[in-house]
This record gives C-alpha cells, structure tokens and sequence, in this order.
C-alpha cells in the first residue's frame, strides 16, 4: 500500500491522442510521460516533441522532466535541457525537447514513452556572502573526477 502523500496537480489533455502521465509501478519516483504522436528526430538534431499536455502546478512545488533509463539505454535519444523544469507559473503545452546522437535517424510511435515528470518541492534559496566557503563544513578535497570515478 502506498504511503507517500499526494499532490493534486491539475491537468488538461490539449491534443487528440494526449494520455495522463502514469507510474508504471506504484513504488517508482517517475510518471511515464507518452508521445500523442508519432515523430522522427533526423539524426544530430534536436526536436521539441509535444505531449498533449499542459499542467497548473500547485504553488511552491516544480514538475522536472527526467529521462527514462530504458530509452537512454537503448536508443541514442538523449534530453537536451535534462532535467527540464516546469515551474508553478507554465501553462503553456509541455514539450520534451530530444536530441538525436545517433547517425540514423530515431522513430517514435504516438503511444511511445518518451520522458518521466518527477514532483519537487520549490524551496527558496537565500545566499550569505562569505570570505570563504572552505572555513564552511567539510571539504571534500576537490571535484571533477577527484573521487575517482
């Protein structure tokens, strides 16, 4: 049984085709975010594919547009701004701006799982000037690799 809180977000389906975003296990972080139509993306170039979708984010929270690991995987479609961000303000559609990396060219069939919103909370950020953030906490010791990976 799932224990999680739910946000209500409201949704309009804009385009014949459009279907609601759904988590395809209760457990996962992501709703599955499906393409009204199908498109082609030319290889090493980048299109705004449309969901049919435009959403009323309540205030305070953000919708992100991640990608599906599958799909990455799988395919050399990549999301160009990943993650994306739908803000409380957006009502326009939303789009899922993907880039083809591969050298042929990547077909999407209307009913194809293209991306994944995840539901975030918006918390303010406040910056205090310092002299040096390395008195701060702990550091780590540098970035970029310095943990070996």
């Amino acid at each position: 049984m799932l224990t999680t809180p739910a946000l209500t977000v409201a949704i309009e389906l804009c385009r014949p085709g459009a279907v609601l975003p759904r988590y395809a296990n209760m457990t996962d972080g992501g709703m599955d975010i499906i393409s009204p139509e199908a498109v082609t993306i030319p290889a090493g170039k980048t299109v705004i594919v449309l969901t049919g979708l435009k959403v009323a984010v309540p205030e305070g929270w953000m919708l992100l547009v991640f990608p599906r690991s599958g799909m990455s995987a799988k395919t050399g479609l990549r999301i160009a701004n990943s993650p994306g961000l739908i803000d409380a303000g957006y009502r326009d559609e939303v789009g899922v701006i993907l880039h083809n990396t591969g050298e042929e060219d990547a077909r999407l069939d209307a009913g194809a799982r293209i991306a994944q919103f995840v539901v975030v909370q918006r918390t303010e950020i406040r910056f205090d000037v310092v002299d040096s953030v390395k008195t701060i906490g702990t550091d780590r010791g540098g970035g970029f690799g310095s943990s070996g990976a």
